[in-house]
C-alpha cells in the first residue's frame, strides 16, 4: 500500500513533533520513496536556513530608526 503525506505532516516530522510510530512510518516511507526523500531534504535545508537567519536587526539597521524616531522628538 502506497501512503501519501501532507506537507504538513512532513514539517512535523522535520521538527520532531510526531508521535514515535508516525515518525518511523514517514522514516519507512522515506526509505523506499525518492521523491518524498528529496521533498524532505529540501525542508531540512529550508529549516537550517531559517534557524541560521538573522534574529535581530543590525546595528545600521537599528541607528537608522532611532534617527527617524528623534526627528518627532523634535518637532513635537
Amino acid at each position: 500500500m502506497i501512503k501519501t503525506f501532507t506537507h504538513e505532516k512532513l514539517l512535523r516530522y522535520v521538527y520532531n513533533e510526531l508521535p514515535a510510530d508516525e515518525q518511523q512510518e514517514i522514516e519507512q516511507a522515506l526509505v523506499h520513496d525518492a521523491d518524498l526523500a528529496a521533498t524532505c531534504a529540501d525542508l531540512l535545508l529550508a529549516q537550517r536556513a531559517l534557524d541560521g537567519a538573522r534574529r535581530t536587526p543590525g546595528k545600521r539597521t537599528t541607528d537608522a530608526i532611532l534617527q527617524y524616531s528623534r526627528t518627532f522628538l523634535k518637532a513635537g
